[in-house]
């Protein structure tokens, strides 16, 4: 963690007003976390815009870097058994594909991003969000969890022929901590989708990686994905 980072956490910061997640999905889910849509998708990312505002309007502000915090490298990611990961730039504001399960909970504000894919169905995200401060940063590493946690009841009850599943994989010691979960979702005449979610913190940097492709919570390779996630972490500030 930064220096200054460390003297916010003493300090703390305002209180900021919690988002509305609404409805979590506009379809079922069939492809890996970065390729989802939501319907009105240009509006959707106007409201996060807007509702970043609420992070970001605080006394003691620290100035935004213009510099992109350090992301994963796709030999970082748990290696896939027949295929190569592929990563892309890494660029400011929020994929263009929402990630799943975290459509509502990630402000553009301070978002810089990086998608990954391999020549099969496996892809994945990393988001990472630099926030106003230590409070601000602690507030929205809690909403992504709780986001991810939420995430398989709100997919039933939006499809209710559906199934869907979550499990909780423990915290990753890393920094600030971290946290990886997985969701599992088994839409009625489709493909079974499992996600893996690690949300990790440093200062007032949080960073969200998503991984995910056609399966169930048996093809999830967790223990590699954890040490992704802390690397993830690990790398905000190098």
């Amino acid at each position: 963690m930064p220096p200054c980072d460390r003297a916010a956490q003493a300090h703390g910061d305002e209180p900021s007003a919690r988002r509305n997640r609404g409805d979590p999905h506009d379809h079922p889910h069939t492809a890996p976390p970065y390729r989802h849509r939501r319907g009105g998708g240009g509006r959707h990312r106007t409201d996060r815009t807007d509702r970043a505002d609420h992070h970001a309007g605080t006394a003691q502000a620290a100035p935004e870097r213009s510099t992109a915090p350090g992301f994963l490298s796709a030999r970082e990611l748990p290696p896939h058994p027949f295929s190569p990961w592929y990563e892309g730039e890494v660029a400011r504001g929020l994929p263009e594909f929402p990630v799943f399960c975290l459509e509502e909970a990630l402000p553009a504000k301070g978002a810089w991003h990086r998608q990954f894919h391999t020549e099969y169905d496996t892809g994945a995200v990393q988001v990472t969000v630099r926030t106003s401060g230590v409070g601000a940063a602690r507030r929205l590493a809690a909403e992504a969890e709780a986001s991810v946690r939420d995430c398989a009841a709100d997919f039933r009850e939006r499809y209710p022929r559906a199934s869907a599943r979550w499990k909780d994989y423990g915290r990753v010691d890393v920094e600030e901590g971290a946290h990886v979960y997985g969701v599992h979702t088994a839409p009625p005449e489709s493909e079974y989708g499992i996600h893996l979610f690690g949300v990790g913190r440093d200062g007032r940097t949080v960073t969200v990686v998503a991984w995910g492709q056609m399966g169930t919570f048996e093809h999830a390779p967790v223990k590699d994905f954890r040490e992704t996630t802390r690397t993830a972490v690990d790398k905000l500030y190098r």
